[in-house]
């Protein structure tokens, strides 16, 4: 059956730096354009970015424009996020969706930035 498991999340100080990793499994992940939707404590739920199939095009919320990274390793079947430059508003439960549909979601990993 279709499978994402995120991991990476964790504690991190203003500034720093997180890389959160998502694990496919169960489909045919290079036909697929993947996302990462975060939410942050009582607030609904926000697009970070996508990365198409093949990875030729990227976007980026406003938000984290120029200080996430999304990639992904087809050879791997795994979606990558970077994450620098770190602020508190980016704490939220950080999701990893499937295609522009967004049909199939993971458990989520949380990131807290606090000092």
């Amino acid at each position: 059956q279709v499978q994402l498991v995120e991991s990476g999340g964790g504690l991190v100080q203003p500034g720093g730096s997180l890389r959160l990793s998502c694990a496919a499994s169960g489909f045919t992940f290079d036909s697929y354009d993947m996302s990462w939707v975060r939410q942050a404590p009582g607030k609904g739920l926000e697009w970070v970015s996508t990365i198409y199939s093949d990875g030729t095009k990227i976007y980026y919320a406003d938000s984290v424009k120029g200080r996430f990274t999304i990639s992904r390793d087809n050879a791997k079947n795994t979606l990558i996020l970077q994450m620098n430059s770190l602020k508190s508003e980016d704490t939220a439960v950080y999701y990893c969706t499937r295609g522009t549909a967004r049909d199939a979601w993971g458990q989520g990993t949380l990131v807290t930035v606090s000092s």
